[in-house]
């Protein structure tokens, strides 16, 4: 196979868009929710994986904490992975990291990317889904019981586990 050939053959596959983020509580157990200024709803603190540039997705979960709360948090244990179907857009593959528990001095020290978010808050589990739009809220959901009862990755599709 030449060269030309692997491109056109690589060129053909299908894509898919890769997003991480990274799950972070307060003292209480309520969770850091940012507000976009670009979609409806909340987000956590999380982004498109750069993976043309070689990114992974922990590393992505990583910088976008960085730029969209001025944290820089090494991502711990991944809690879940979600296959989310697309329209008008190709499917995503939405990894969730464990970013810890911030205490208050974290808290103070939030600095937010004020080109793309418009605030950010603390949100108890039973009001995650008023604030997570479609499969976000069910995903951010999966990864808190994983932390709970302390069982491995969530494999989910659309939210919804399958195993």
């Amino acid at each position: 196979m030449t060269t030309a050939d692997y491109a056109t053959y690589i060129a053909s596959l299908p894509r898919v868009l890769a997003g991480a983020a990274s799950l972070f509580r307060d003292e209480r157990g309520r969770v850091l929710l940012v507000e976009p200024n670009y979609r409806a709803g909340w987000a956590l603190p999380g982004g498109t994986v750069e993976s043309d540039d070689g990114e992974t997705p922990r590393q992505g979960a990583r910088r976008e904490t960085l730029e969209e709360i001025g944290l820089d948090r090494e991502p711990g244990r991944l809690l879940a992975v979600d296959w989310v179907p697309g329209q008008n857009r190709p499917p995503l593959v939405a990894y969730v990291y464990d970013g810890g528990v911030l205490d208050e001095e974290d808290l103070k020290s939030i600095r937010l990317q004020e080109e793309e978010l418009l605030s950010w808050r603390l949100v108890p589990r039973k009001e995650l889904t008023d604030h997570l739009l479609g499969s976000l809220g069910h995903r951010v959901l999966a990864a808190l019981d994983v932390l709970a009862d302390g069982s491995g990755t969530a494999e989910l599709e659309n939210g919804q586990r399958v195993v």
